[in-house]
């Protein structure tokens, strides 16, 4: 479980490429204070483990699956990640939750200043669009974000200074892609109500009438 708050900006060091996914060694400091093997690390929102570790440096597995859905298999040599370590029992939950599992990715269509911040509009995909609202909790390369404004294909967050510099999010050009995390709770509830539905679906078809009865000869 992660807050998305944002320890530190890392750096890809390698990437080797496997039929089953690729290894991801990452530059970092800050995330390995307290970290050791088999510890969760989230990069640019994705939940991994790690592996192995040294002065300065971190490496992951990440699964062909992962890649696929996530934008980490774009990732080049050189690229800045956002890292952020595993939360601690006890610690202060800043953000929002944040699994660490990306349920897709969104493009970004452009930023305009407002002030000191910048409000910045993504499009979303279409099955993910139902689980965002207004004022509702968003992930963005693992980022813990508000929605400020919603349309029926997009969203925007405004980016105070900070998170601008101490983040990938002023890197991003013009269709860039970011791993999305809808909020877990809306997922639950989905789930929840679908699973009603259904049930009530079912005791209506288990109910007979007193006509249905009598055609059936009682």
């Amino acid at each position: 479980m992660f807050t998305g708050l944002i320890m530190e900006t890392g750096r890809v060091k390698r990437i080797d490429r496997r039929a089953d996914g690729a290894l991801l060694v990452i530059e970092a400091k800050t995330v390995l204070d307290g970290t050791k093997i088999g510890d969760s690390i989230s990069i640019n929102g994705v939940d991994l483990t790690v592996i192995e570790m040294s002065d300065g440096w971190f490496s992951s597995d990440a699964s062909l699956e992962t890649l696929n859905r996530s934008t980490l298999g774009g990732l080049r040599a050189g690229d800045r990640v956002n890292l952020e370590r595993a939360l601690a029992v006890g610690e202060r939950l800043g953000g929002h939750m944040v699994q660490g599992h990306v349920d897709g990715t969104a493009e970004f269509l452009n930023d305009r200043l407002e002030g000191n911040a910048h409000r910045m509009r993504f499009r979303l995909p279409l099955n993910l669009a139902h689980y965002v609202a207004m004022k509702g909790s968003i992930t963005i390369d693992g980022i813990s974000l508000t929605v400020a404004a919603l349309g029926s294909d997009w969203f925007e967050v405004v980016i105070i200074p900070h998170t601008w510099r101490e983040t990938t999010l002023s890197t991003l050009k013009s269709g860039s892609r970011v791993n999305i995390e809808v909020d877990v709770l809306a997922k639950y509830v989905e789930r929840l109500l679908s699973h009603d539905e259904a049930a009530a679906v079912r005791r209506r078809q288990s109910e007979l009438t007193v006509e249905e009865l009598i055609e059936q000869g009682y």
